[in-house]
């Protein structure tokens, strides 16, 4: 696999300081008690962490100077926000803020239209992650963040999950010393699509059709992987009851789709 490396304009990557975790932890002190000067050390300091970050971004398919520039944006809200009492690395804290920062600006300039609600919705687990992340000091769980913003936790994923970049199907995805493989290579034909995606708009409607506490069984076990025990635990019940309400629903929508 190409490894690719990041350029940025007028900035000579040669020529940023590493700092080292004493060098950070004074510069912190010191900006907390009102030093700017020790800001700007932190941020250039830092760099090299935001360049790490986008070299899965550097494929020719954005403007990286762009994204290098929205990163430090993450960088500085996280020396903003950063607290020595969590008692973690700085970077483990700002990789999330950096991401989220890039994730945005790409999420608002893809040529791929995503829906408003389902970008509202990835705005707000944003916002709670970096509270979060700002309060404890890591990450939260996709099930805090259901509970907190009183959805489920497929909607977490799912709106999260249209913050990735879309890929092109002539990305390459290896090349050696021959010709490159494109994604396109590894893209089967399968002739009976139509007839899954039939059997998938069946399976949908199906879905419907189920009780509420079968529907979110099924969900939980095969979308979010929970096992029965952990179900059985969450709904106060015994694993028993739960394998019973799963194979119920399993039946009820097979005679459903057959």
């Amino acid at each position: 696999m190409k490894n690719y490396k990041v350029e940025i304009t007028n900035l000579d990557t040669s020529l940023i300081p590493v700092l080292s975790k004493e060098e950070m932890n004074d510069l912190f002190i010191r900006y907390q008690n009102g030093d700017e000067k020790a800001k700007e050390k932190l941020v250039e300091g830092n760099l090299k962490l935001v360049l790490s970050i986008l070299k899965k971004y550097n494929n020719g398919k954005h403007n990286i100077d762009d994204l290098f520039q929205v990163g430090v944006i993450g960088l500085i809200k996280a020396i903003d926000n950063f607290d020595l009492s969590y008692n973690l690395m700085f970077s483990t804290y700002a990789v999330t803020l950096i991401m989220g920062e890039i994730r945005r600006y790409i999420r608002d300039n893809t040529p791929f239209r995503v829906s408003r609600s389902i970008k509202e919705l990835s705005y707000d687990i944003l916002s709670f992650k970096e509270e979060y992340i700002k309060h404890y000091g890591l990450e939260p769980s996709h099930d805090v963040i259901a509970k907190k913003l009183n959805i489920s936790e497929y909607m977490v994923s799912y709106a999260l999950e249209s913050l990735t970049p879309t890929v092109s199907i002539y990305e390459p995805i290896y090349q050696d010393s021959g010709e490159p493989i494109y994604l396109l290579d590894q893209l089967s034909d399968n002739k009976e699509s139509n007839i899954l995606k039939d059997k998938l708009i069946e399976l949908k409607r199906a879905l419907t059709k189920l009780k509420d506490r079968e529907k979110e069984v099924i969900l939980r076990r095969y979308i979010i992987g929970e096992t029965q025990i952990e179900l059985a635990k969450r709904y106060n019940i015994s694993q028993a009851q739960v394998s019973r309400i799963e194979k119920s629903a399993i039946e009820r929508v097979k005679k459903m789709i057959d």
